[in-house]
């Protein structure tokens, strides 16, 4: 390394160790200069890694990002010259997304409040779901509504796309769920029944796994989940077990899938005849909203934010397997719980059903939780007004971000995990800038209470709505 040579003239070097987040070493102890800092090591991790195209990365000494040369950290934080000093290195995305900061649309059509809102894995298409029973396809281009599905009797709760892009599904607070085809907004075959109270959840199987996509999951307050088959029209395994409401559920990239449930448990399944494999237990009360690390590539797909298209499903699952595999690496994936017990866990369910770390903070109700694109962060929001920032790997507290006033009901990451984005019963959406732990943009305009909010995949839009029944686009 180049680098030791410069020892003479910066007086005594620093014992370094660098280490990926996982905590796997790099290339063993290292003894560097004082003025080294983020620039040069990430030139000796690009050489360590031997890295054909030289990647951006950011580091971290005790979840702090490390921004001055080491001899300097070394004298603010008062540490001793002595220790063996711990560096992870984190890659960062190539990619960089603009924060936005303005309303580009307001989209009136929907009679009732908007409840969910959800782009499309390739982020070209927008679909609502409404109190007023109907799920809204939105054209992005022209910023005007495109086609309203009309079939649900009651409330339409949530809404999910495949991550192939060729359906939408959505549930209502009847039970039932409707297929709709993208194209055309009209249903994809009969409504699906054998739920007997509303839908809380509504997972895809991954595309890695499966092209084209054929298979979901269903989660209701009639405490059972439930996979169907599109293209059979019909539901092919009930998942029971659960004594209370399934309040969330997620198909995770292992093909296992995961329920949260109001009984306080969390429930693995495997999927070809639907055994439960596993059950994690902890929470003192209900389960509320579970996040994979995975999240984002399985909820993608082949996608990513240069909007590359494909012209067969073969090809589709391969590039999706190929994301799949870069984000999770050598790691298992990992799940992180909410709960109404104001805490939350992190688990490695393919490793142990103990918990791996207990993650406590909240004042409130944890409402929702999501794990950043890459994986390095969890962020929760929380009925305590606030959004917590989490270690993804550790599962350490890391930062909390303050300025709504009122319970925060969703998040959602930017496709390059440099910011995060809530909305809050406080009418505004914000967004959080990751690096400097600080609100980065202020965005009023709903008249109430914000409900859901989507940052597209391509990073080019945000999309809100709530009890003001308007739709609103955000660009930057």
């Amino acid at each position: 390394m180049e680098v030791e040579t410069e020892q003479g003239e910066t007086g005594k070097s620093v014992m370094c160790v660098l280490t990926d987040p996982e905590g796997t070493t790099l290339g063993g102890t290292m003894y560097l200069p004082q003025n080294v800092g983020p620039v040069q090591l990430q030139q000796i991790v690009n050489t360590l890694l031997k890295n054909e195209e030289k990647l951006p990365y950011a580091f971290y000494i005790s979840n702090q990002e490390l921004l001055v040369p080491l001899g300097n950290y070394l004298e603010k934080n008062k540490v001793s010259m002595e220790k063996t000093l711990s560096i992870v290195y984190q890659p960062q995305a190539v990619f960089r997304i603009r924060p936005v900061n303005r309303c580009s649309a307001t989209i009136a059509g929907h009679t009732e409040a908007v409840l969910s809102v959800a782009f499309s894995p390739d982020g070209r298409q927008l679909a609502s779901g409404s109190g007023d029973t109907t799920v809204r396809l939105w054209d992005l281009n022209t910023q005007t509504p495109m086609f309203t599905c009309t079939g649900h009797k009651n409330w339409v709760l949530c809404i999910a796309w495949s991550p192939d892009g060729k359906h939408l599904v959505s549930g209502s607070k009847s039970g039932e769920l409707q297929c709709w085809d993208a194209q055309t907004g009209k249903p994809a075959g009969n409504p699906l029944t054998g739920h007997k109270k509303w839908i809380t959840g509504i997972s895809w199987e991954p595309v890695h796994l499966n092209a084209p996509c054929r298979r979901f999951v269903s989660a209701s307050k009639d405490g059972d989940a439930r996979i169907w088959d599109i293209s059979l029209k019909k539901c092919v395994i009930c998942l029971s077990g659960h004594t209370l409401a399934v309040t969330c559920v997620k198909w995770g990239g292992d093909g296992v899938i995961y329920t949260g449930s109001q009984d306080c448990t969390i429930k693995v399944w495997e999927t070809s005849q639907g055994k439960l494999i596993r059950e994690l237990k902890g929470h003192g009360h209900w389960v509320n909203s579970l996040a994979l690390s995975t999240e984002y590539v399985l909820r993608t797909g082949a996608f990513d934010h240069t909007g590359k298209q494909y012209s067969s499903p073969e090809e589709m699952k391969k590039v999706a397997l190929e994301r799949y595999n870069k984000m999770k690496g050598n790691a298992p994936e990992r799940l992180v719980s909410g709960s109404d017990d104001f805490t939350m866990f992190l688990w490695e369910p393919a490793v142990s059903k103990h918990h791996k770390v207990r993650m406590t903070g909240h004042q409130q109700l944890v409402n929702h939780v999501y794990f950043s694109p890459d994986g390095q962060w969890v962020a929760s929001a929380s009925f305590d007004k606030s959004v917590k920032l989490w270690n993804g790997t550790t599962g350490e507290f890391v930062a909390a971000f303050r300025g709504h006033v009122g319970p925060v009901y969703q998040i959602s990451w930017s496709a390059d995990s440099r910011l995060l984005l809530s909305g809050s019963k406080d009418s505004t959406l914000k967004v959080w800038d990751i690096r400097t732990k600080k609100l980065k943009q202020d965005l009023p305009g709903h008249a109430d209470e914000v409900f859901a909010v989507d940052w597209s995949p391509d990073g080019e839009k945000v999309a809100s709505g709530g009890k003001d029944r308007v739709l609103k686009l955000w660009m930057g």
